[in-house]
């Protein structure tokens, strides 16, 4: 099987994976009849995130607000520490549970 019929051909250079496209409208030389179907690679479109700059370029020229920063950050800590406790809970239930006396 070549590489032009194959369902998952990639770019050498980049890897990106590719798709065969028909172009129609060549014709085979000496038979201006019979047009030849020419199969181009052409590549796939795939997502990328956006550049970081254009990102963080909403918040440029903000100032810093310590009082929202800290209060966010207090909130965080409470809530990550309420999911440690929580773990730790469903933990020492599971080890209390296999390690009940089987009856005889």
């Amino acid at each position: 099987m070549s590489r032009d019929t194959h369902p998952g051909v990639q770019c050498p250079h980049c890897q990106s994976h590719l798709a065969l496209v028909p172009v129609t409208g060549n014709t085979v030389p000496g038979n201006s009849a019979a047009p030849v179907p020419v199969l181009p690679i052409t590549a796939k479109e795939e997502w990328q995130p956006p550049p970081v700059a254009e990102v963080l370029a909403v918040y440029a020229g903000r100032a810093k607000d310590t009082l929202t920063a800290a209060r966010g950050a207090a909130k965080v800590r409470e809530s990550l520490g309420r999911a440690k406790a929580a773990a730790a809970q469903r933990r020492a239930a599971q080890n209390t549970a296999r390690r009940t006396p089987k009856s005889a």
